[in-house]
Parts: structure tokens; C-alpha cells; sequence
């Protein structure tokens, strides 16, 4: 009788320490797995994807996330339009990140088995170039062994006009010689966090 209680109380012992270990999730982000794509569209109908190739953040223990974007890591491909964006558009000497900042509903996403999905609502600050300004991304989170996967199931419309970026926008513009480029641009991601990462 007495090991069979002892074994009661080691088994209750590591079920709360799992879900301690939930409850206290602090993960961090994984740049390597990471993607974040953007794309402009110049001509009117000329179609282009891009990528910034360093970020980082965390998911804190009390759901608040903070995902930064080295600006200077843009990668359209060509180097010469990679300095154009840093100096021209971004005016990395200035302000050479940008932040992204929300809250998920933690409890939701530790309750999830490894492999298992869900769809959730986030909505976040994103502040570039001195200008923040609020949006709603709908993303697919994944639960995995060390961590959890977010991927935007819609992309995300960000604007020139609401970032100060308009005067960079026609800069670029004219320096290429092009009739047009748009001020909306599609943004992508999937991110990866893993705890203890």
C-alpha cells in the first residue's frame, strides 16, 4: 500500500511539473526557421517578393511577444535596391529596426499537443521608421516538442502612408525611373519559437 501511494504522489509530482513547465513557457525565436516575406509591386503590375533575413524575439510567460526586424537584412536580391531600401526608404542610420508587439492567448497555445493546430486572432503594434500604428493578423498557430510555429493564414497589409514612409516610396521611385510603386504591400511570416532556444 505505502509504494503504491508513493507511486501517486511521484506520478502527481510530474504531472505538475509539466504543467508548471507550460504554464511557464519562454520561448525564444529561431531566426534560421524563420521567414518573413513582403511584396511590392512597381509598374503597375510588376510583382516582386522580399525577405528580411534577421529577427528576433521572444513569447514571454505572460503571452506578450516582441519580434524585432533588423531593417539593414532586407534582401530583394539585388544589392544595389538592398542599399536603396536601407538608406532610401528605411533610413536604417535612423532607425534600424522594427518592432512588432502583441499578446496570445498563452493558455490556449500550451494547452495544444505536440503536432496540434490552431487558428487564432492576434492583434499587434508594428512600428517602423518612428510611426506605430495597429493591426490584426489571423495566424495558424503549431504546438511542437520544444515550442510553437505561427504562420499568417491571410497576408497583411501595410501601408507607406501609415509609417512615414511615402517620401522614401517616391525616392525609390524616382531613382529607378518607374512610373509607379505601390504603397500597400502584402506581408507575410512564419515564425518559430522554441523554449530554451
Amino acid at each position: 500500500m505505502a509504494r503504491i501511494f508513493q507511486a501517486k504522489n511521484v506520478l502527481c509530482f510530474v504531472s505538475v511539473f509539466f504543467l508548471v513547465g507550460n504554464a511557464n513557457a519562454h520561448w525564444t525565436l529561431d531566426n534560421d526557421s524563420s521567414t518573413l516575406s513582403f511584396v511590392t509591386v512597381k509598374a503597375d503590375h510588376v510583382g516582386e517578393v522580399h525577405t528580411f533575413d534577421r529577427l528576433s524575439g521572444n513569447i514571454e510567460d505572460d503571452g506578450g511577444v516582441e519580434i524585432t526586424i533588423e531593417l539593414a537584412s532586407v534582401n530583394t536580391l539585388i544589392d544595389i535596391r538592398n542599399e536603396r531600401m536601407q538608406n532610401m526608404l528605411f533610413e536604417t542610420n535612423l532607425f534600424p529596426q522594427a518592432v512588432i508587439s502583441g499578446d496570445i492567448d498563452l493558455d490556449a497555445v500550451t494547452a495544444l499537443g505536440a503536432g496540434a493546430s490552431q487558428s487564432m486572432s492576434v492583434e499587434f503594434d508594428l512600428d517602423v521608421h518612428g510611426d506605430s500604428n495597429s493591426y490584426t493578423a489571423e495566424v495558424m498557430v503549431t504546438r511542437t516538442e520544444s515550442g510553437v510555429v505561427a504562420s499568417t493564414l491571410k497576408p497583411i497589409i501595410v501601408t507607406a502612408d501609415a509609417h512615414g514612409l511615402v517620401t522614401g516610396v517616391e525616392a525609390l521611385r524616382e531613382v529607378a525611373g518607374l512610373p509607379s510603386i505601390s504603397r500597400a504591400v502584402p506581408v507575410s511570416f512564419t515564425v518559430v519559437f522554441d523554449q530554451g532556444h
